[in-house]
């Protein structure tokens, strides 16, 4: 393979092209890769470009920093910066609306779990088109009712039709961890594999999909989405949810408590959010 090109990057979020056919996104905000409003309109450029580039067939998400694919909303960054973001194209908000289009998008996306994909980590990974998950270090969550808050990004829509209704409610309301081998039991990801394998099978697959006709991939997955996506109308009452929820005194109170006790910063909260969560109404 020829050495990637890169064709959008920033220190944080790197667009490569391994082949024109075969594209990179992968996510570097160290410490924890915490996803705020900043990188809402950089996200929506890469899913345009996704979206326009003629001969782009496949594109894999995964991360380069150790022990998470894409954590949490920021928290830090005031509100008003989130409400600034511009609608997108389609009408909704930044985040729901770049998700959305990535679904649609005639291109196969396949999110590559390594970490922790936590509330919008979670989230693009469920509006990806496939998620493989390292079986050893991979943890899925939307822990965001164990704040007092409501998830912003889809998955009340996404989850019930990947693994029903039950296991959706068990997941978004126990607010709790998702390793790699349940997420797979549950439909969650579509499969788990060993860490040391999870790299090459993710590459093997993007390969052999960027080897076959754009028209018949677009063209298949656009039936696939007739059956299986959710509407917009489904999609939108979720963001404006998660920042009503953001007001209220019993999520403040909750994310205050989270804060003082290693929230946002590396350590133990991050690396158990699902616990820490689980400890706050005691």
């Amino acid at each position: 393979m020829n050495r990637p090109e890169s064709i959008f990057a920033t220190d944080e979020i790197r667009l490569e092209r391994r082949l024109p056919t075969y594209w990179r996104v992968t996510f570097d905000m160290p410490p924890v890769n915490i996803f705020g409003p900043k990188h809402l309109p950089l996200l929506s450029d890469i899913v345009t470009a996704i979206e326009t580039d003629p001969q782009v067939k496949v594109v894999v998400f995964d991360s380069a920093v150790e022990g998470f694919f894409i954590t949490h909303y920021n928290f830090l960054a005031p509100l008003e910066e989130s409400l600034a973001v511009p609608p997108g194209r389609t009408g909704l908000q930044s985040l729901p609306d770049t998700l959305v289009r990535l679904s649609r998008a005639p291109v196969v996306s396949i999110a590559s779990i390594r970490g922790r994909a936590t509330g919008v980590g979670s989230e693009l990974a469920l509006a990806s088109d496939m998620r493989f998950a390292s079986r050893e270090k991979a943890i899925l969550s939307q822990w965001e009712v164990g704040a007092g808050l409501v998830p912003g990004g889809g998955p009340m829509a996404r989850l019930p039709r990947l693994i029903g209704r039950g296991r959706a409610l068990e997941v978004l309301l126990s607010a709790d961890d998702v390793h790699g081998d349940l997420a797979e039991r549950y439909g969650y990801v579509n499969r788990s594999l060993p860490d040391a394998e999870l790299d090459g099978f993710v590459e093997a697959l993007a390969m052999r999909i960027a080897t076959f006709d754009k028209d018949a991939i677009a063209e298949t997955k656009r039936l696939v989405d007739i059956a299986s996506l959710p509407a917009d109308v489904e999609i939108k009452p979720e963001w404006d949810a998660f920042l009503a929820a953001l007001a209220r005194p019993a999520a403040q109170s909750r994310i205050k408590a989270l804060m003082a006790r290693g929230f946002h910063r590396p350590g133990d909260v991050e690396n158990r959010l699902g616990f820490h969560v689980g400890q706050l109404g005691k």
